[in-house]
């Protein structure tokens, strides 16, 4: 992917949005999503996060699809153990495999089918929040829910020099890729030990230097957070309000649709 999860969020139009209401947001789809015994719930608010994602935040679909291409195939493979190993009832379809046997029953395949909902939903929320705030000032927000100063600063470290050592990385591999470094496994393994060790002694130098400069600019242990205040509109509130009361509806509405069915 050319473009990184924060270019998408510093270009979006919801990046201006209040960050305390985005996460109140996101925060009420998880919940939801995780108490409802229905997968329509979870379904519901993957649609609803995600037309908020494309149609709000201008995230291009192609993009947004390549994201949820990637949890997706540990979901799969998730839901199928789920299906052939768990839940209980009439079997729909079985095969043996060397003499044992491997089936399919009711329990299970509801059962994957409401956790891959489930995913499906919380994924599209955290996308959501992704895609429409930068790190930065999820920085500043964790900064006012009085967590540790030194847990933030490591955090806003770490996410900081995982993409400069990325591209460290990306280089090295390309110069060995041009210089036939992983035409066969024996040099592909040299090589690949090579960039790890290489890598390892770039960062260990770079946290050399970076704790060198801060101190050069008189670090007392406390790094400076600025966060912009972002008053709240009243259409971005009944947006929320609507969207929540329609997640509630539809919960109280699949939950008593799951007694009836039960009974």
């Amino acid at each position: 992917m050319t473009k990184m999860l924060d270019d998408y969020a510093l270009l979006s139009p919801l990046r201006y949005t209040n960050n305390w209401l985005k996460i109140g947001v996101v925060g009420f789809g998880i919940l939801m999503g995780i108490s409802s015994q229905s997968p329509l719930v979870p379904f519901s608010i993957a649609i609803c996060m995600s037309l908020a994602t494309l149609i709000f935040g201008r995230v291009p679909p192609k993009f947004y699809l390549k994201l949820l291409m990637g949890p997706a195939v540990f979901v799969v493979f998730s839901i199928i153990i789920i299906a052939f190993f768990f839940g209980s009832g009439p079997e729909l379809f079985g095969f043996n495999v060397l003499d044992y046997h491997l089936g399919v029953n009711t329990g299970g395949l509801s059962m994957a089918f409401l956790v891959f909902s489930r995913t499906l939903g919380g994924m599209c929320c955290l996308f959501f929040l992704a895609l429409t705030t930068p790190m930065v000032e999820l920085f500043s927000v964790l900064k006012k829910t009085r967590l540790p100063d030194s847990f933030i600063e490591l955090s806003m470290m770490m996410y900081r020099y995982i993409f400069v050592f990325l591209d460290v990385a990306w280089c090295i591999k390309h110069a060995q890729t041009v210089r036939l470094g992983y035409h066969d496994l024996r040099t592909s393994l040299h090589s690949m030990a090579m960039l790890c060790s290489t890598l390892f002694l770039r960062s260990w130098e770079q946290g050399e230097k970076t704790f060198v400069a801060m101190n050069a600019r008189c670090y007392d242990g406390k790094m400076m957070i600025f966060e912009e205040k972002r008053p709240v509109n009243f259409s971005e509130v009944a947006l929320s309000l609507g969207y929540m009361v329609a997640i509630v509806g539809v919960w109280y509405v699949s939950n008593g649709m799951l007694e009836v069915s039960l009974w």
